[in-house]
C-alpha cells in the first residue's frame, strides 16, 4: 500500500511563486495516477490537477491552467505542483491523491490520500 507523503507547503505573498511535492518512500508511483486536490477553508475538496501513469494530464479547474502545472519525475519519484501567480483564493491545504493508472474524476475515486501540505497565500 503506498504512503503518499506531500511538503513544500508555505506563506507566500499573493503573485508569487511555490512547488509543492508528493512522494513514497518505499512504492514506485510511477504506476499510478497522482494527482492533487486542495481543500480551502470552509469548502469542500476539489481537485486540481492529475497526471496519469502514462503521463497524460487532467486539469480539474479552469481557472487554474497556465498558473498551475502538475508534472512527475518518476526517477526521483516523485509529483510536483508548480503554482505560479498565486492568489489568497488559492490557500488550503493540498493533498495528494492516487488511483490506479487513469486519473479518476471524483475525489472519492481515489484510492490512497496523503496527509496534506498547508498553502497559504497573504500579504
Amino acid at each position: 500500500q503506498i504512503q503518499l507523503v506531500e511538503s513544500g507547503g508555505a506563506l507566500v505573498e499573493p503573485g508569487g511563486s511555490l512547488r509543492i511535492s508528493c512522494t513514497d518512500s518505499r512504492n514506485p508511483l510511477g504506476y499510478y495516477a497522482v494527482g492533487w486536490f486542495r481543500q480551502a477553508p470552509g469548502k469542500e475538496r476539489e481537485g486540481v490537477s492529475c497526471v496519469s501513469m502514462s503521463g497524460e494530464i487532467t486539469n480539474y479547474i479552469d481557472s487554474m491552467k497556465g498558473r498551475f502545472t502538475i508534472s512527475r519525475d518518476n526517477a526521483k519519484n516523485t509529483v510536483y505542483l508548480q503554482m505560479n501567480n498565486l492568489k489568497p483564493e488559492d490557500t488550503g491545504v493540498y493533498y495528494c491523491v492516487a488511483a490506479g493508472y487513469t486519473c479518476k474524476v471524483a475525489a472519492s475515486e481515489f484510492e490512497y490520500w496523503g496527509q496534506g501540505t498547508q498553502v497559504t497565500v497573504s500579504s
